[in-house]
């Protein structure tokens, strides 16, 4: 079996794929992808208890839009939170 050698821009693009996917499974379709989020989609996307999207909110994190009782989350907020995990990773 031949060896195969991974460069910094290999992972480069793997990642922008990955994230490109990642966005088309948030969104549903890349030509009308939900903008806003309410609070158990956000929970579920980001695999996170309640109480830690509350700390997100707190301490300014992520910003939120609160309607009538219901929060919402602008999907661009939790798509660079992810991305600044990611570069965080790496």
């Amino acid at each position: 079996m031949a060896a195969e050698i991974i460069t910094k821009e290999d992972l480069d693009a793997f990642e922008q794929r990955l994230l490109q996917h990642i966005r088309l499974l948030i969104g549903g379709s890349p030509a009308e992808p939900k903008k806003w989020l309410k609070s158990y989609q956000v929970r579920n996307m980001l695999r996170i208890s309640p109480g830690t999207l509350q700390t997100l909110r707190v301490n300014g994190t992520l910003s939120y839009t609160k309607i009538g009782g219901i929060l919402y989350y602008k999907q661009e907020d939790i798509l660079k939170l992810l991305e600044g995990e990611q570069k965080r990773k790496s």
